[in-house]
């Protein structure tokens, strides 16, 4: 789809610190920054623990477990932000003197997400004293009955949007759920778990247990926290964005565990100078495919291990099967896009929504695949696997403009047959459905589609910074880009515009653009575009080309050049 580079909006700024780069300043006006203090990344930041409804009921329960050394069982999920998650409690509990906790991940592929009625069943024969949720739990009233029906104490904490109903949990921490006043709704589920450290650190403070031993040193789990927080793709609002600085700062210095240094080494990236788009595009896909194809356990494994040999190792398997991911993923790509062109969509010419459904796509998969077709053709898009005994599993990838969970809780409301289980958030969500209602659903959705979607939203725009004053086209500028985040989420990395002319151009990795651009001030500079079209590029009759790029430093055997990150070309004739 024909993508339309357009500048935004130079907003306000005079409210921002005189002493930034008046270009920086611009940055941060554009994107909704209203006071000095959204930029200050300090620990001391953060917003307080005690702002979470029923947080002291989760410490109390805690510390119960604490004194009578109950055996704590943490469930987690099966993508990267369940996995640090349940890391971060495995690993945070401990530090507190828990000796007896155990996690369990649900089996994507038999069990689905979350505390399931099958998995409670699993957990009772288990006989933990007290259950953990990170990650999910909101929405599993019937698991969480069968727990309490035979007196297993339940703590939920989670971030996904509540239902109608909220479970029978003893303690239900979720900023999300109704009645939370915590201002950051859009926190990961591994921050959700942080906070429950950090408030059960205050109150064992309070109860005198540090008097003759210092308290847990929290910070050491930030490293886990930011990479969960960038990889479940949550808005980087002030809050998401201190925690991701702080555990960028401790990995950059050195200070993270093997686990992680495994996975930066097996990614070939530069600890010194690890970025928040290397933990959403190097790290977190290693991580996800554990969950993806075999057993999120081994991700797990990766992040507790304090051998970094053992951490070496399985940040090996990691990597195969993320190897093994990417080639199923192109596998499906190229049905899905076989299936489309069938429909002969053109610029002109493309539905409100994609749904699709192929029995023998990877149930693993599908949700990347969804996100790929979202990104190629700007609609939102929903993919099916077939599972079992009749049900069919769906991941479903949303645009700005409508809210998937809630799209998918109309459709609930409008025909309680039509779905058997949904949850997820604005962006994304999953649900489940019966594989005979699969044509009937695929009317329902493109019809809500469809009423919900306004002409503008259909546009699909690439919102630039504008052009770059040329004194700024320096590596110490790029620098400082970089150091002006974390970017992310709804607070993205600064892209700008400019019209260069053609010098050279190249494919390389049989889908990659490689150009040699010449820049108005007459210097020269290499830019990178992935994914290209080979249909369109390389294109000998174009001489001068308009993109939006992010400036970037490529490192290459030690030496260091700028360059442009291509988000979008348009050829000018």
């Amino acid at each position: 789809m024909k993508k339309l580079i357009i500048a935004r909006k130079n907003v306000d700024d005079s409210h921002l610190p005189s002493n930034l780069h008046p270009v920086i300043k611009q940055i941060y006006a554009n994107r909704n920054v209203f006071n000095a203090e959204e930029l200050n990344n300090s620990v001391a930041t953060l917003h307080d623990f005690k702002l979470f409804k029923d947080i002291d009921k989760a410490s109390d329960l805690l510390i119960e477990a604490l004194k009578a050394q109950s055996h704590i069982l943490i469930v987690g999920d099966f993508d990267a932000d369940g996995a640090t998650s349940t890391a971060t409690l495995m690993q945070g509990l401990e530090m507190f003197g828990f000796k007896h906790l155990d996690y369990l991940i649900p089996d994507r592929f038999s069990l689905g997400y979350g505390l399931s009625p099958a998995l409670a069943e699993q957990i009772v024969q288990i006989k933990p004293d007290l259950v953990i949720t990170v990650d999910n739990g909101i929405s599993c009233i019937a698991g969480i009955d069968i727990l309490k029906a035979v007196g297993i104490k339940v703590l939920v904490t989670d971030h996904h949007l509540q239902g109608d109903q909220l479970p029978n949990a003893d303690a239900i921490v979720n900023p999300n759920r109704h009645e939370c006043n915590f201002p950051s709704k859009s926190i990961a589920g591994v921050g959700v778990a942080f906070y429950l450290l950090i408030a059960l650190r205050s109150v064992m403070r309070d109860l005198g247990y540090f008097e003759q031993q210092p308290p847990p040193n929290l910070a050491n789990l930030l490293d886990i926290v930011a990479l969960g927080t960038v990889a479940d793709v949550v808005a980087l609002d002030a809050n998401n964005r201190t925690l991701v600085h702080q555990g960028l700062a401790r990995i950059r210095s050195g200070k993270t565990r093997p686990g992680i240094t495994a996975l930066i080494e097996v990614a070939n990236r530069n600890a010194a100078r690890l970025s928040a788009s290397d933990f959403g595009f190097s790290l977190a896909p290693r991580l996800n495919a554990a969950g993806r194809l075999d057993d999120m356990s081994l991700g797990i494994a990766c992040l507790l291990s304090t051998d970094i040999n053992q951490a070496r190792s399985i940040a090996g398997e990691l990597d195969s099967l993320n190897f093994a991911r990417r080639e199923i993923e192109q596998g499906m790509q190229a049905e899905a896009q076989a299936v489309l062109d069938r429909l002969a969509f053109s610029d002109d010419n493309i539905p409100d929504a994609i749904c699709l459904f192929q029995d023998d796509w990877h149930q693993g998969v599908i949700g990347i695949l969804a996100g790929r077709l979202k990104e190629k053709y700007h609609r939102p898009t929903v993919i099916f696997a077939g599972g079992e005994n009749g049900e069919i599993k769906g991941s479903c990838r949303s645009i700005e403009g409508l809210h998937m969970r809630d799209l998918l809780e109309g459709l609930n409301t409008a025909d309680p047959h039509l779905i058997n289980k949904f949850g997820g958030h604005a962006m994304a969500a999953g649900l489940s459905i019966n594989e005979q209602h699969f044509n009937d659903f695929k009317k329902a959705f493109d019809a809500a589609v469809s009423a919900q979607l306004s002409e503008e939203s259909k546009r699909c725009i690439v919102f630039t910074d504008g052009e770059l004053p040329n004194d700024c086209f320096t590596m110490e500028f790029a620098q400082l880009l970089k150091q002006s985040g974390p970017w992310g989420q709804q607070f993205p990395e600064p892209v700008f515009e400019h019209t260069f002319e053609i010098i050279q151009q190249r494919i390389v990795g049989e889908k990659h653009l490689k150009l040699v651009l010449k820049h108005q001030s007459g210097r020269l500079v290499d830019a990178i575009a992935f994914g290209i079209d080979v249909k369109e590029w390389p294109d000998t009759e174009a001489k001068f080309v308009k993109v939006a790029y992010q400036l970037d430093i490529n490192e290459f055997r030690g030496k260091f050049t700028l360059q442009l990150i291509v988000r979008e070309l348009e050829k000018v004739h």
